[in-house]
């Protein structure tokens, strides 16, 4: 005859199995394996991007080294009320990689922007960026306004404050060292994919890296800066002030060495609407990993306070 005890036993490891089964089969899966893939034409490059959700549509661009990836915090965050579309940018992860630096220019990035809001059916977008991407967000924004809805830009000040610093500060100049370096011959050789990994800090995010960078191209990355980022003598940018037309969100890791803050300061004087500043104590760089529950909480309730219809009255 069984023991009462016995039984107990046995039915409370049949209650927390069921349970566990359930859960598991009511979590939702990872984020990888629920985006869908698409490919923009941009002339003849071909651009990838994810995209998830249904509603107005936001454009998220990575920075260097990174690729689509780093936005799944935000894109879970937006994705239950926006169609949220992150990109490869050329060079990158699952996108074409054009040889020579030409190929790299701001022109030519803000074209593959336009292209993928193109291939996903707009008009208009928000548009997203971090480092790199962030600089492509600022000129598609003034070169572009017409199909810009908002502007969000996470560690990267404005051309013009970038221009001020490292022209007239000379810790910025110090700590530009390594794009000058990037400029250099052969500069690509010395990249690794498990090197520029490094500061992915969850280790399973880290090997999805591992896999994209070894898809790219390290060259391609670099000419980035060899195109793009100023060159000694630095000189302050004095051309004429073309205004950013839509509402600004910007993030800033404060503890990032690579931008330093005080190229954020006269940020107001180039934008033409409302701009929101949030500075971040203790966050790096990486901003929208190194803070993303604030990051993606913040951005959601900017953009839901932007979107929301003038006649609806605030809760």
């Amino acid at each position: 005859m069984t023991h009462p005890l016995q039984c107990l036993t046995t039915l409370v490891l049949f209650l927390c199995l069921s349970a566990t089964a359930a859960t598991a089969a009511t979590a939702p899966r990872p984020l990888h394996e629920r985006v869908k893939h698409a490919e923009a034409d941009s002339n003849g490059v071909k651009i990838h991007y994810v995209t998830i959700g249904k509603g107005p549509l936001v454009v998220m661009i990575h920075g260097f080294p990174d690729f689509w990836y780093t936005w799944r915090h935000q894109m879970e965050a937006l994705a239950k009320d926006y169609q949220v579309v992150a990109l490869d940018m050329r060079g990158y992860n699952r996108s074409d990689k054009p040889k020579g630096v030409e190929q790299y220019s701001i022109k030519l990035l803000v074209g593959d922007v336009a292209a993928v809001i193109k291939h996903a059916g707009a008009k208009q977008a928000t548009i997203v960026g971090h480092d790199w991407g962030g600089m492509v967000a600022w000129q598609f924004a003034m070169a572009l306004p017409g199909q810009c809805s908002r502007l969000i830009i996470l560690n990267l000040p404005h051309p013009r404050g970038l221009s001020r610093e490292l022209a007239n500060n000379p810790q910025q100049q110090k700590n530009s060292a390594y794009a000058r370096a990037f400029q250099l011959a052969g500069a690509h050789r010395m990249l690794s994919a498990e090197g520029l990994s490094r500061w992915v800090r969850d280790k399973a995010a880290r090997a999805r890296y591992v896999e994209a960078f070894k898809r790219s191209d390290f060259e391609a990355m670099l000419n980035y800066y060899k195109r793009n980022y100023p060159r000694l003598p630095y000189k302050e940018d004095t051309s004429p002030v073309v205004k950013v037309k839509a509402p600004v969100l910007m993030f800033h890791g404060l503890n990032d060495r690579a931008l330093l803050p005080g190229a954020l300061n006269d940020t107001w004087q180039w934008v033409e609407k409302d701009l929101t500043l949030v500075t971040v104590p203790g966050s790096g760089h990486f901003v929208q990993q190194d803070a993303a529950e604030l990051v993606s909480r913040t951005m959601k309730m900017w953009l839901d306070l932007k979107n929301r219809p003038a006649s609806t009255p605030a809760r």
